[in-house]
């Protein structure tokens, strides 16, 4: 089955169903490309196994084929000297016969031969008959494994073409949810932007009266490394009100998740007046982030998709205010 890809107009919730539906699908190939990967181990050592007893028997095949030849011209030698009149082929014609008047013929012959060379001749019947009969079976134990290799490698092959694409189309799927929660995160913040008033002076913040709340600070540090999701307020995910309300939460504090409205919670505090744990505040025509104040002109924050909370410079041109809650 194949999943489109181009569907932009899909939520980010539903495209992140099927990304979550493709990766069971990549966990079940990958557990099953193991066992077929372990099928064809064992089936391709089973081949290697037949294939070194055809070569030992081959081997083999040809010391007792050297040694037939040495008896063959051995006895031939015998008969010939037995008969002036020429070499007789007799080891073929006794070999070969095939009744018992073709037999009788080179019995008188056989009388005359002593017993090693009768023992030589029985000797090397039996072994072609039995040479020829096991050379036959470890060849066909041998197409047999073959076989069963080549069909352990091509199930193997086929999993392995069905994994990459399963791999492909979640690696696609991951990088759309990615856009669509950048775009539903970008027009979020455009309606926002239209809904509220404009934002008050920058910097128009004073010396407040509230003390600072510097144990916020360590309880932010804590969460280096987590990463943004818009809408998110902790403890594993943030977007960037979301984890300043959920930094304020855990010393009592409640603060709404919107940065807009935390701007105002609290009193105005002038940057020459920043003390570790104020809310400092960024936009350009509205406000549209919020970090905390950790000191030596640096803040923490949960920046934007794709990122993860960390500490940056305050020197930043779009800088608003900062607040005491």
């Amino acid at each position: 089955m194949t999943i489109p890809l181009t569907a932009t107009a899909t939520p980010a919730s539903t495209k992140r169903a099927e990304a979550v539906r493709v990766k069971a699908q990549v966990d079940a190939l990958d557990e099953k490309l193991e066992v077929a990967a372990e099928d064809y181990n064992e089936a391709n050592g089973r081949y290697k196994d037949v294939v070194a007893n055809v070569k030992e028997t081959e081997q083999r095949l040809g010391e007792l084929t050297a040694r037939q030849t040495e008896l063959q011209s051995h006895l031939d030698t015998r008969v010939g000297g037995m008969y002036r009149t020429g070499p007789l082929g007799f080891l073929e014609i006794l070999l070969n016969a095939r009744t018992f008047e073709e037999f009788s013929t080179t019995w008188d012959v056989l009388v005359e031969l002593n017993e090693q060379d009768a023992l030589d001749v029985s000797e090397l019947k039996t072994t072609r008959v039995e040479l020829a009969e096991v050379q036959a079976t470890l060849e066909q134990q041998q197409a047999s494994a073959k076989q069963e290799r080549d069909t352990m490698l091509a199930k193997k092959q086929t999993v392995e073409r069905q994994l990459a694409e399963r791999r492909r189309l979640l690696s696609g799927l991951e990088a759309e949810v990615r856009q669509l929660e950048a775009e539903a995160e970008a027009e979020r913040e455009r309606a926002a932007r239209a809904a509220i008033a404009p934002v008050v002076p920058r910097d128009s913040g004073g010396n407040p009266t509230t003390a600072p709340r510097s144990g916020v600070v360590g309880i932010a540090m804590s969460t280096l490394g987590a990463p943004y999701r818009w809408g998110a307020d902790g403890p594993d995910f943030f977007d960037c009100s979301g984890f300043t309300m959920w930094v304020y939460r855990q010393v009592g504090v409640s603060l709404p998740h919107s940065s807009r409205a935390q701007y105002d919670v609290g009193q105005r505090v002038s940057r020459s007046n920043l003390k570790p744990g104020d809310l400092v505040f960024f936009g350009r025509s509205r406000i549209h982030h919020v970090g905390i104040y950790v000191g030596g002109n640096q803040f923490i924050h949960a920046p934007n998709t794709g990122d993860v909370v960390k500490v940056s410079s305050l020197n930043r041109t779009d800088y608003v205010g900062a607040v005491r809650p």
